[in-house]
């Protein structure tokens, strides 16, 4: 659709100036001078307004007779992890014990160079830390499993039990032999076509999946680990995997229910308030009051809003579709935007 509201039209373009990485996948900039488009987070020297038209798909932009940007690859989505990147990836992946090093990479024609760029901007750390936690996260497994802690260190490519005891300590807060009770959060990122997110796990389920511009989200990290007493490493199990699955075929029209197990630490109330959102039928909304109504809280119409404020697990747990009693889209973490867009997604794949 061709954006037309001058108000929404300044919002966008003002979005797109700044690089505001909440608007990725919300529309695209189709430059009238150049004939192509971009997404928000473009690098490119910014056209002037007058120039510039906003599709809210790129799918519209293509039909117009637009063409996708070489800088911020719109049809691709600038934040997906490039083929070198998902190479080296799946080579970790596939030898989680082992330590795969530059010269590994460059066998394989995968520049290190690359592959470090992108881990510290789209992780904050290096590809080198990345793959330690992926050793550390399968040593722990193990212990749990009973396997002693020497074997485990050998197996994992360290040389020395006091090197493997002392990667172990600073990952997960406690040495191998009294951390085989302690909980671990599992992180993995996700790409979107709203953007990336971060998707966390423990062997009960999923337990966080937020944007990863999202704000406070570094407090709720911080507050889900204190829940659960857990430590959050990079990783990925058998509910990353399935949410992963269940929330690609979600974007593309294909999954209306999601059946992924979730893990929300919360007070009594909280989850009953998330449990009446996973009620909300896909395609539909509901008020603040109608969402009290259901749990039978029929005065803590601002408690059910505090408590969806407080879900960790958007999407699967569909806040989203939770709006005023006036019809107005209300507060949302991920922002209006996306929350907008989801909705008219949920709408137009109705049936």
């Amino acid at each position: 659709m061709l954006i037309t509201e001058k108000k929404t039209i300044e919002t966008y373009y003002n979005a797109l100036v700044n690089r505001e990485a909440q608007f990725v996948g919300i529309f695209y900039t189709c430059v009238k001078t150049t004939s192509i488009f971009c997404i928000a987070t473009c690098r490119a020297r910014k056209p002037k307004l007058e120039n510039v038209l906003f599709y809210s798909t790129f799918k519209e932009a293509l039909d117009n007779g637009y063409r996708p940007c070489k800088i911020c690859k719109p049809t691709e989505n600038a934040h997906e992890a490039p083929e070198p990147v998902k190479a080296a990836i799946e080579m970790v992946k596939a030898n989680p014990k082992a330590k795969i090093t530059d010269f590994q990479l460059e066998e394989k024609q995968i520049s290190p160079k690359l592959v470090r760029r992108w881990f510290n901007k789209n992780y904050g750390i290096t590809f080198h830390a990345y793959q330690r936690m992926y050793r550390i996260n399968n040593a722990y497994l193990e212990l749990k499993k009973g396997k002693n802690a020497t074997e485990t260190a050998l197996e994992a490519g360290y040389e020395s039990l006091s090197g493997f005891g002392y990667t172990y300590k600073k990952l997960l807060g406690k040495s191998p032999k009294n951390t085989t009770e302690k909980q671990i959060i599992l992180i993995n990122r996700l790409t979107t076509p709203l953007g990336p997110m971060f998707l966390c796990a423990t062997d009960q389920g999923i337990c966080m999946l937020e944007f990863v511009d999202r704000k406070m989200i570094e407090t709720e990290f911080k507050d889900l680990q204190k829940r659960l007493n857990a430590t959050i490493i990079i990783g990925e199990n058998q509910h990353i995997k399935q949410a992963k699955k269940e929330i690609t075929e979600y974007f593309k029209g294909k999954r209306k229910n999601f059946e992924v197990a979730l893990h929300t630490p919360g007070t009594d109330f909280q989850n009953e308030a998330w449990t009446a959102l996973q009620s909300i039928p896909f395609g539909t909304t509901a008020s603040y009051q109608e969402q009290a109504n259901k749990i039978g809280r029929f005065k803590a119409v601002r408690a059910v809003g505090t408590a969806n404020g407080a879900n960790r697990v958007s999407i699967i747990v569909p806040c989203h579709r939770v709006i005023g009693s006036n019809g107005q889209l209300t507060g949302y973490g991920g922002g209006l935007e996306r929350k907008k867009w989801l909705l008219d997604h949920e709408k137009n794949n109705l049936k």
